[in-house]
């Protein structure tokens, strides 16, 4: 299972938020490249990089840090937050993504997001299914759409997606552990071959192997490693037992 740090930039910060509440927001380093180059001193090779400036103004905003970090460590970085048009996701790219996570835009805009999927790949775009109590949120989690998130997978499975990123909101920030009831139920329900990457609540090492157990192809991990209940050292060790 891929480990996938998370650095969430508001104004070039390195800050998180709780369950998507820019109210909450907590800055723990001005300098994300210093952030993303311990990541790597770790033998991390996964970076999730979201763009909250961009969530909420629905275009990219911070692609100048993901050129940074791009151009200054060889992370394979997936990039998300309020990408909304060809153009936003050009940049993107052209900025050193390896992957787009596209959220809002995904129940929005299905065209759009049909079309990303065929122009650049299932291996480059990954489905950003973010929900709360099991219907899908959009706008930077602002608004619950009437979706219901099993089948809103379903449906873009059969259009060729493989990633998922599935945040529970209600477990955002929250450090109180990840909801594995409902990955289990994804991975139930879904066609096989899903890369499901679990996001949202990871608050310690131990709940790291049991989401591998239930079959998530990668975890992503914030507040726990900035607020030092899991350490890089512990995942460090866990990428050379799994390498």
């Amino acid at each position: 299972m891929r480990l996938i740090p998370a650095i969430d930039i508001i104004e070039g910060k390195c800050v998180r938020l709780s369950k998507g509440d820019y109210g909450t927001k907590k800055v723990y380093n001005e300098n994300p490249v210093e952030v993303a180059k311990q990541f790597e001193a770790h033998g991390i090779q996964h970076l999730h990089l979201v763009d909250l400036d961009g969530a909420k103004s629905k275009h990219i905003v911070n692609h100048k840090v993901l050129e940074s970090i791009a151009s200054q460590t060889s992370l394979k970085i997936d990039f998300g937050g309020g990408l909304k048009s060809d153009e936003d996701l050009k940049i993107a790219f052209e900025s050193g993504a390896s992957q787009i996570t596209g959220g809002s835009i995904a129940v929005k805009e299905k065209e759009t997001f049909l079309g990303w999927l065929e122009t650049y790949g299932h291996d480059k775009i990954i489905l950003g299914a973010d929900a709360n109590n099991e219907k899908v949120a959009v706008s930077g989690w602002q608004e619950e759409s009437k979706q219901d998130l099993v089948p809103f997978i379903q449906s873009y499975q059969k259009e060729g997606i493989q990633y998922v990123i599935c945040t529970d909101i209600s477990k955002d920030g929250m450090l109180q552990g990840p909801s594995f009831d409902l990955y289990r139920k994804i991975l139930a329900q879904t066609a096989t071959g899903l890369k499901l990457v679990a996001s949202g609540g990871i608050s310690t090492y131990d709940e790291i192997p049991k989401l591998a157990e239930i079959g998530c192809e990668g975890t992503i991990i914030g507040k726990a490693i900035y607020e030092n209940r899991i350490s890089l050292k512990q995942l460090e060790q866990y990428i050379l037992g799994h390498g």
